[in-house]
This record gives structure tokens, C-alpha cells and sequence, in this order.
């Protein structure tokens, strides 16, 4: 990530909780494998992310210049190095600790909100990458297209109600995607929000269509899917407490994928509008529902990291090196994984 994603008024209230760090060149800053503490900002010098190769040997995966910084996602999240990162020069810079990071967005600092918000952009983007560069390549999983999408929009049609078959208010705070937030956040953020009940089969939006809303599992599944020349691959099945669309929804483009209910569902559907309004403000609902969004991406970045781990076994099985060598480097170029539970 540059730190030219961040305005250097946002960098202020990093560098406040930040200490001074220095290495020689050839010293590692971080080690592949380690659990991940926090963020390096460089101010002078130049590093490089390697990875150790299964039958021996380092892979450059990334390079960091003065104004880089790497390791942001162990801010937002615990987690491991996927690479080590060696100092090419003599480095100078800065290291933030998460439990500091963490400190100040709770303090609702709208600085230390804007870092958090450029860090989440710097994720979807990243994850966005990856799924194109999977969509290139062919897996086992890949089947025929079962149906065609809806030209049009699937849910113009459907009954939205307050109301559904069973008191869903109750059942929020027991969802996962609502850990951390109390009952008045709860409250602000689904204020505005309709309920939508779907047989199996029906559809929730396709690839290429806008996105108005997403929408939050609250009983059933939706299948989330890719469509490409005549093959579909499943992405994810979301369960209760899962979040679906919501990349495209607060991005404010088409959808990058399809998606339809797997099994007789409930699910909230949350305007646009109303959700960037409380996940662009600064109040205690934003900040729940900005470290909601992080889980969802960093569940979705899992999801295709393992997807890119089994490419890049078939690709070394089938001998196709050159293929795994390319998908290795985007997995591994991430600097930072999801610490396994």
C-alpha cells in the first residue's frame, strides 16, 4: 500500500502512535511464518517480500520503496507473515502496533477512521485482483452453466416487508456479523432495511447488473457464483450471519458475480444509501460496521487464497510451472494471511 492512498493528514495520527525503526541492509524485517504485530511505514531505503519455495530456493514476491507501506491488514485483524521481508538498503521508517491502531479508531478519531477506511479499500481491491486473476484459470470445481441470469433486475418484483415469518429482530444479535455491535448500533444500522423471503432457486443479482443494496443471510444460504464462457464456478455458500453483494454496494459498481438462494431463505436487504451513511460517519455504528465489512473481506480473502492454494497444487501436478509460479507469487505478494483458528 502507498502512502499516497492515505492524505498525509490521515498519516498524522499513525505516526503519533508510531516508533522509529531502523535496519541494515540484509536484515529481516519480518519473518514468513510469524505472527503478524503490525504495519512498517518506509520512509528512506528499499526491501523485498520473498518466500521460501517448497523444493527450495526464494520467490520476490513484492517490492517496497520509500513512502510503502506493508503489513496494514495486521492492524485490522491477528494474523501470520506470508513472507519474510529483507531490507535491499539500509531502511528507515516506522512501525504501528495493532493494539495502538486499535486504540485510536476506538476513539473514533476521524483521522484514525480515515486510515481504517483506506486500509479496507486497499483489501477489496486486493481481493478483487485475486478473483480475476483465479477467474483465469481453470478449476476442477468449474461446471456448465445450470441457467442463464435475468436480463433484468430478479427482485424488482418482490414483496419487501418489515415483518417475516419469524421475529428476526431478536435473532441479530446472535448473528456473527453482528459481533461488537450493542443494540442501539444494531438498531441504526437495519433502521432502514426491508426483509425479502425467497424460495430456493430464486435470484439475488447477476454479474454485470448494479448494485442498489446487498444483502445479510438471516436464515437459508445464497450461493454466490462466476459465469464464463458457458462454465460456472461456486465462490461461497453464505449461511446466516453473511453478508452478500456488498463489495459492489459500497463501491458503487456492477456486481462481479451472481448470486442466488441455495436453500429457502430470510435475508435483509440494506440500501445503499442508508449503509455508506452510517459506514462513512464517525459514530459508534460506523466503527462496528467498518470492522463488520473487514470480517466479511478477510473471510472472503481466505476463501480465495484456498482456491489459489489448490490451483497452484493442480498447476505443479500437471507440471505447469510457470502457471504456479505466477498464481504463488499474487497469494503470496499479500504479505499478510488470516491467522487460522
Amino acid at each position: 500500500m502507498s502512502a499516497d492512498a492515505l492524505q498525509q493528514s490521515a498519516l498524522a495520527p499513525l505516526l503519533a502512535v508510531a516508533r522509529a525503526v531502523s535496519f541494515s541492509k540484509g536484515a529481516r524485517l519480518v519473518r514468513q511464518g510469524e505472527a503478524a504485530r503490525g504495519a512498517f511505514l518506509i520512509r528512506d531505503g528499499e526491501a523485498e517480500a520473498q518466500v521460501s519455495l517448497p523444493g527450495g530456493g526464494m520467490l520476490g514476491v513484492a517490492s517496497f520503496a520509500a513512502g510503502a507501506m506493508f503489513g496494514e491488514m495486521a492492524l485490522i485483524e491477528r494474523g501470520v507473515c506470508s513472507a519474510t521481508v529483507v531490507a535491499k538498503t539500509d531502511v528507515d521508517g516506522w512501525f504501528v502496533g495493532r493494539d495502538d491502531f486499535r486504540a485510536l479508531v476506538a476513539s473514533r478519531d476521524a483521522r484514525a477512521l480515515e486510515v481504517q477506511g483506506a486500509i479496507t479499500r486497499t483489501l477489496a481491491e486486493r481481493l478483487r485482483a485475486l478473483n480475476a486473476k483465479v477467474r483465469e484459470h481453470p478449476a476442477q470445481e468449474d461446471r456448465l452453466v445450470r441457467e442463464q441470469p435475468p436480463a433484468g433486475d430478479p427482485l424488482a418484483a418482490v414483496k419487501r416487508s418489515e415483518r417475516a415469518s419469524f421475529d428476526w429482530r431478536t435473532y441479530l444479535p446472535l448473528l456473527p456479523f453482528f459481533e461488537g455491535f450493542d443494540a442501539e448500533e444494531i438498531g441504526e444500522l437495519v433502521g432502514s432495511s426491508q426483509v425479502l423471503e425467497l424460495p430456493r432457486g430464486a435470484w439475488l443479482f447477476a454479474q454485470g447488473q448494479p448494485a442498489p443494496a446487498c444483502f445479510l443471510v438471516l436464515r437459508g444460504a445464497a450461493e454466490v457464483f462466476t459465469q464464463a464462457k458457458g462454465r460456472e464456478r461456486r465462490v461461497a455458500i453464505a449461511g446466516p450471519g453473511e453478508l452478500v453483494g456488498f463489495m459492489a454496494t459500497l463501491d458503487g459498481v456492477a456486481h462481479g458475480g451472481n448470486a442466488r438462494v441455495r436453500e429457502s431463505a430470510t435475508l435483509l436487504e440494506l440500501p445503499r444509501e442508508a449503509l455508506l451513511a452510517i459506514y462513512s460517519g464517525s459514530s459508534a455504528a460506523s466503527v462496528s460496521l467498518q470492522h463488520a465489512i473487514q470480517r466479511s473481506l478477510l473471510k472472503a480473502m481466505a476463501r480465495t487464497n484456498t482456491l489459489l492454494t489448490r490451483l497452484i497444487s493442480h498447476d505443479r501436478l500437471a507440471r505447469a510451472e510457470d502457471k504456479a509460479q505466477e498464481l504463488e507469487t499474487a497469494l503470496h505478494a499479500q504479505i499478510w494471511r488470516a491467522q487460522e483458528s
